[in-house]
C-alpha cells in the first residue's frame, strides 16, 4: 500500500493534528488538470494535499482539502463507528495517556473509553480533525 487518503475541510488543522501524533510532514502542494479529473472523474479538481509520513518510515497518509469542487458530506458531520465505509485509522504510540492529552489541545475527543485488551495492549477510539475517527494502540510490556 502506498497511503491512505483523507478529505479534510482544514488542512492546516489536520497536518498539526498528525504532527502532534508523531507524523512527519513528507511535503505539502497543489493539484489540478487533466489528471486528477481524469483520476476522480470529477471536472476542474484543485486540492490542497499534505502526505504525511509514520516515524518508521513504512506508511503515508495523505490529507487533502478540496478546493473545486467543493468536498460535500458523507451523511452525518460525525459519523458513528459502525458507518459504513473506512472505518478508522490505528497509530501504534509509546505513551496512551500523553497521546490523548496531546491530541486534546487539536479538538480530539474520546469516542468511549480508555481500554486494556488482556495484558496486551491499552487501547481508544477518539475523533480527530474532520471527523476522522482515529485509534490509538500502546503495547503493554
Amino acid at each position: 500500500m502506498d497511503n491512505v487518503a483523507v478529505v479534510v475541510d482544514d488542512l492546516a488543522a489536520a497536518t498539526a493534528f498528525f504532527i502532534e501524533l508523531g507524523l512527519e510532514l513528507e511535503g505539502e502542494a497543489q493539484v489540478e488538470g487533466a489528471v486528477p479529473d481524469q483520476m476522480t472523474g470529477l471536472d476542474g479538481v484543485r486540492s490542497a494535499i499534505a502526505m504525511m509520513r509514520t516515524p518508521d518510515g513504512h506508511s503515508r497518509l495523505e490529507l487533502t482539502k478540496f478546493l473545486a469542487p467543493a468536498a460535500v458530506g458523507g451523511g452525518a458531520d460525525a459519523p458513528a463507528p459502525n458507518t459504513l465505509g473506512l472505518h478508522r485509522v490505528m497509530f501504534a504510540v509509546d505513551d496512551l495517556d500523553d497521546t490523548v492529552a496531546r491530541l486534546r489541545g487539536h479538538g480530539a475527543e474520546l469516542l468511549g473509553e480508555i481500554v486494556q485488551y488482556e495484558d496486551a495492549y491499552r487501547l481508544c477510539d477518539l475523533r480527530g480533525p474532520s471527523g476522522i475517527i482515529v485509534a490509538l494502540a500502546q503495547r503493554l510490556g
